[in-house]
Parts: structure tokens; sequence; C-alpha cells
């Protein structure tokens, strides 16, 4: 297996936990990190090595990148195994994922890269490099079956991970919140690059709030390996504001705030299965950004919960229009207006119950009738 950043790692253990089950003496290895390691899983490589995104960020990467991969692939075809699952990482898997099956190694991806989104020409790649995808959204299979490409909708496993019912209380409890606080989730992102454009403007929203709204409370989880990274920040572009920064912990923050200030990722649908109202940021280096645009989009949005949603339901303040200012009055806006906050809510809810599919046992079982055949 590999997965790629702190997302596919929760997913990738996920997926291993319905795997073991089914094959108790399954053993794995690959790239990846502590959620799949808690399930016996043997990382050659942590998965934070893959956690880079943008095409001009990756440059400075690239060699290393490339390395890795070569002596994978090595290390995979000396000794093939009796199946690979990519998770996610798509740059990464998919080159490697076309070399394993051209050699024999049959090939799965779990969480089908979003050619419903952008970078549609991708599908000849995955043609070629994948035998079988495992969606996680339920729009997908038929998308791929045009193509000609197998796949499998197993439901998302977050929506089986979090709560229907949102655990406030005891989150707030645990972060040493009142009920009676108003309460900011602060998350930049799980890469450096992110925590490197994204969360000083993101501190700085947080500065802006504070100034008007001076009881407001804050709390910013760090991604592992990161916290060294944001305490600067923190001191440069929040300075007395109070900012609780915690380790990990992103599913208790997302439990016990209000709103969240958030970049645009997997952690904006963790949001939306807590049911919280948000604000989506991302910046990124102006060329990456201009090399997106070129490339194209398929739909109007870039978060998650408004693609599922088919609208612009929550704001997304992207590159320029990133700004504290622009930040701080979209989450103040939810904030005073406890009507929109519960009509957002209950699109959630039904969101969460779409997407709730025992994703584990469902992928598990579509890897068994795969290998089957």
């Amino acid at each position: 297996m590999v997965a790629g950043e702190a997302s596919g790692d929760l997913l990738a253990g996920m997926l291993l936990g319905g795997l073991r089950q089914r094959w108790p003496d399954l053993t794995s290895a690959g790239i990846g990190g502590p959620k799949m390691v808690t399930q016996g899983f043997d990382p050659w490589w942590p998965s934070d090595k893959l956690a880079v995104r943008g095409y001009v960020e990756v440059l400075s990467h690239y060699p290393e990148l490339l390395g890795i991969r070569n002596r994978l692939t090595e290390r995979l075809l000396a000794d093939p195994p009796d199946v690979f699952i990519g998770v996610d990482a798509p740059d990464f898997n998919l080159d490697l994922e076309v070399k394993l099956k051209a050699r024999g190694v049959r090939t799965i991806h779990f969480i089908g890269p979003s050619i419903w989104a952008w970078r549609g020409e991708r599908i000849e790649k995955i043609k070629r490099a994948v035998d079988h995808v495992l969606c996680i959204f339920p729009f997908e299979p038929a998308l791929y079956a045009k193509h000609g490409v197998q796949a499998t909708y197993v439901g998302h496993p977050l929506a089986d991970a979090i709560p229907l019912e949102v655990p406030r209380q005891a989150s707030r409890a645990a972060l040493n919140l009142d009920d009676a606080d108003t309460v900011v989730a602060l998350l930049p992102g799980s890469r450096r690059v992110e925590i490197q454009y994204i969360a000083p403007v993101l501190l700085a929203a947080a500065r802006e709030m504070k100034r008007r709204r001076p009881d407001l409370k804050f709390v910013l989880p760090a991604a592992p390996g990161l916290r060294s990274m944001i305490e600067p920040l923190l001191a440069e572009h929040a300075p007395g504001v109070g900012v609780q920064l915690v380790d990990g912990r992103s599913h208790q923050a997302l439990a016990a705030c209000d709103v969240t200030m958030i970049a645009s990722g997997t952690a904006t649908l963790e949001a939306a299965l807590f049911k919280r109202p948000m604000v989506i940021a991302y910046k990124m280096h102006w060329l990456s950004a201009q090399i997106m645009k070129f490339k194209g989009g398929y739909q109007p949005w870039v978060g998650l919960p408004n693609i599922l949603l088919e609208d612009f339901a929550v704001p997304e303040l992207l590159q320029e229009n990133a700004t504290a200012q622009g930040l701080a009055d979209a989450a103040l806006a939810w904030l005073d207006d406890p009507a929109a906050c519960a009509a957002l809510s209950a699109r959630f809810e039904r969101l969460h119950h779409d997407l709730r599919r025992n994703t584990a046992q469902a992928a598990t079982d579509a890897i068994a009738s795969f290998l089957a055949r």
C-alpha cells in the first residue's frame, strides 16, 4: 500500500482494519503513517514524505520523490504482492501503478482521482494503471464505467468514523472549553506548504475576529510534525489572540467549535460530517495556481461539501480572495445567523447518511471479489 499524508493514512488505516478482519494473517507494507502502523502495517517510508501539493512546490521535492518511487517499484517487482492498493496520492501512485500493472501485479486504487472535478485527461492513465477503483462518492462508478474502468462505490470511511451525533460537550471538556464559549477552529492543512501559505492568513483573520469580538476562543489542531512550524507563525500573525495549539485532535476541535476557517481538502468534508459551518480557504504559489487555472475545472466549486451538495453552501475564498478581512467577515456572518447554521446542519446531516456505508466492510468485500476473479 501507498498512502500519502495524514488524510490518506487515516483512510488506509480504516481499510486495513477491514482487511485484517477478513484475512487475519494479512501482511502489509509500503508507504504509510501511524494509523496504518496500528493495523500492523510496515512503513518502508513515512506517509508525510508525499505531503506536497502544487506544481512549483513539488519541484524542490521531485528528486527525492522520484528516488522513493523507483526504489519502491524495484522492491515490489522483486517480491510481488498479491495486490497493490494505492490510497489517494494520484500523482505518485498512478505512475507507480502503471509499472506494476504492466508487470502483472494486480492494482486497486482507493479514492478514485477526481476526474469529475479537473484533469479529466487522467482517465487514460487510470485505465493503464488500475484494475479496479474503490469510489467514495456515489456518482463516481458510472463515470468510470463510461471509460471502461471497473469501479465500486464503498461509501466514505469518514462517514463511518465520525458519529452522527456530534460529541460537542465532551469535546469541549477535553479541550478545556466552557459550554458558553464561542469557539472558532482554525485548520490550515496538514502539509508544510499549506502551513506556509494558508496558516498566516487564517491567523491574521483570527486576530481580526478577536479585535471585533474579544470573547472569542480559538483552537488550532496541528498535524503531526508541524507544531514547530506553526508556533512562530502564531507569534507573528496572532499575538495576544490566545490561540490554543493542540497536537492532532482535529476531530475534537471540529466537534467543539461554532465555526471553522479551514483549508480546502478532506478536512472540509470532516467539518461537514461534524455539521459545522465553515469558511473554506486556499492559497498556493502563484505559478501553481495559474497552472491549475489553465488546466481548468469542470465544476464551479472547489470545496468537497459544495461539490457534494452541488451548491455554494459555504464560502470559498481562494488565492487573492483569501484575505484576513474576507475570512473574518465570512466566519462572523455564520456566528450572526443561527438560522443559516441550522439549515446548513440539516443539509450536512442528510449528506452524512448518504455517505455512511460501512466502508471498511464494503471495500474489503469489493477487494475479495476482485481477487477471486
